[in-house]
Parts: C-alpha cells; structure tokens; sequence
C-alpha cells in the first residue's frame, strides 16, 4: 500500500512539474531566437548608416540597409544584380534587358521616369543617371520627399569609371566587399589580356560600326571599344576622333580597316552579309578578307560588370590564334 501512495505521488510531482519544464524551455527557446534575431540585425546594419558623395556631388546618407530598390538605367539594373540585390529591385528601366529576371520586373519608364508608378512603388532607395538630375530636379525632389533616397550614378566612359560605379552602388546597398570582389575579378581578367596581348607583333587596324548604313556611327576616344581595343594592342582606325561620331563611306573605305567589328546585329539581321556586300568595299582588307564579326552591343558599350566579357570576345576575335 506504502509503494502504490509513494508511485501515486511521485506521479502528481512529475505531473505538476511538466508544465514548468515546458514553459523553461519555450522561454529559453524565445530567448535564444529573440538572440538570434537580434544578432542577424545588429550584422546586417553593421555598415549603416553610411555616408558618401554621389556623382551628382551631393553628400548622400543611409541610415538603414534598403530593402526595395528601383533602377532606372540598364548598366545599374546589371550592377544590381551582380552585387546579388535581385530580390530587392522592385522597379527598373523599361530597356533593361539583362538578367533574364528583368522582364518579369516593374517597367518604370527611361529618360523620362513614370512618376505615379515610382511613388505607388515606394521603394527605399532609387538609383538614377545624371541625365535624370539634370533634367529632371522637380521629379527627384518629388521622390526625395516621400521618402525616397534618390542616388545619382554618373556616366561612365572607361572602365575606372565603371569601378567606381559599381563601388558606390555596393556602398550604399550594404553590398561594399561584393562590390571590391566584382572589382578585382574585372581587374584581374583585364590585366590577363593585356599581358596576353603583349604576344602581338603586327598590329591590326580596327574599324568599329555601331550603327549601319545610311547613317553610320563608330567609337573614337573616350568610348569602351577604343579601351577595349588599346588594352588588346589593335589600333582604332577612328581613334583620332571623339566619343560616337557619324562617318560616311567613303571616310570609312580611305581608313582601309584589318578587321571591321559592328554591334547591332541585336536588330540588323546578317549584319556582316550586309558590310561584306556593300559596293566600293571590295578592296578593303576586312571585306576581302572576310574579317568581319558581330559582337553584343550591351558587352562592348554599357558600363557594368559585363564590360569585361566583351574586352575578352573581342580579343579572340581579333586575335584568334593569341587568344583562343
């Protein structure tokens, strides 16, 4: 009878107690996650608030990592993306084509922004051009106003330009050591051709069309293919002018080009049918030779992280038997 009321007992104990170990356990559980919770936001905050100088010369500061984000210019959208912010871009340009994501993202207009449907968005923070400053104020005040940060990324015409770009964008989206490590992997890839290049005895003279007949435009100084093509020892044909300039054909056949490159074939069907065809272009060593080569236009003139890929076509292009 003694051993029944001391297991009758000892079951009461055991029942009254549960409950108290439970409640223990779901407390330290609360607490640990609250810990964890805590701790994941003290990280993520670590580098905010953050204060720098955009190229519009404005002293820009975040307080806190931004969550929703809208690019209105295709070379940030990439820049984006490569820095891994996809998840956050909430509205972008409506040219902007790269990742495949983009087409399944909010159109928000191009030089001249979608108003209503940026501020519906409400995004964090707003990455724009200096075109969008210059012309724009009203609208970049408009957006400042309700909250949004509005940061200026300028035009880029090398490839320091385009460090720079990418730094800043990494800076002000918490993403600064994914930036330098885009940076450096660019740079490296980039010294790799250059000294590749070193190989190269004979020259060849380049002539770059990045719009076709009637009205044709090539790349002189201050351009990604004229870079592009020091960096591999060619030589553009159309280096003594500046930035995208109209030239007609005759200007073009005088020039007597080794290898003639053209990048809208995005939009020309058979571009290189079309420049083999041409009359008058027969005796040009290109033609003759049949040296001419479509490349992607985005990968040879938008400032972002895909720069170098074009640098790296147009030196197997060019240079088959250095760089293949």
């Amino acid at each position: 009878m003694l051993k029944m009321n001391r297991a009758i007992l000892l079951a009461l104990v055991l029942l009254l107690t549960i409950p108290f170990i439970a409640g223990c356990a779901s407390n330290e559980t609360n607490d640990n996650t609250q810990e964890t919770v805590t701790k994941e936001n003290e990280s993520k905050n670590a580098t905010f608030p953050v204060t720098f100088t955009d190229d519009a010369g404005r002293e820009i500061t975040i307080e806190e990592e931004p969550e929703t984000i809208v690019s209105i210019q295709t070379s940030n959208t990439e820049i984006a993306f490569a820095l891994g912010l996809g998840d956050k871009i909430i509205g972008v340009s409506d040219y902007c084509n790269y990742p495949a994501e983009t087409e399944n993202i909010t159109k928000v207009g191009g030089q001249d922004i979608n108003v209503e449907l940026v501020l519906s968005l409400l995004p964090d923070i707003a990455l724009v051009t200096d075109y969008h400053y210059k012309a724009h104020p009203t609208v970049l005040k408009q957006f400042e106003e309700v909250g949004i940060q509005t940061i200026v990324v300028g035009s880029a015409t090398s490839f320091e330009d385009v460090y720079e770009n990418i730094e800043m964008i990494g800076l002000a989206t918490g993403t600064k050591d994914k930036a330098l490590e885009i940076i450096a992997d660019m740079k490296k890839r980039h010294e790799a051709i250059k000294e590749k290049a070193k190989a190269v005895v004979d020259k060849k003279r380049v002539w770059v069309e990045v719009s076709p007949e009637p009205d044709i435009f090539t790349t002189g100084k201050n351009t990604f293919m004229h870079e592009m093509l020091e960096s591999i020892q060619a030589i553009n044909v159309a280096g003594d002018q500046v930035g995208w300039v109209k030239m007609n054909e005759e200007e073009i056949v005088k020039l007597n080009p080794d290898v003639i490159i053209t990048t809208y074939g995005y939009y020309i069907e058979n571009p290189k049918e079309q420049v083999l065809a041409r009359d008058g272009w027969q005796a040009v060593p290109a033609v003759k030779n049949g040296e001419v080569y479509d490349v992607d236009s985005d990968t040879v003139t938008r400032p972002g992280p895909r720069l170098i890929e074009g640098v790296e076509t147009l030196a197997k292009l060019i240079y088959p038997e250095i760089f293949e």
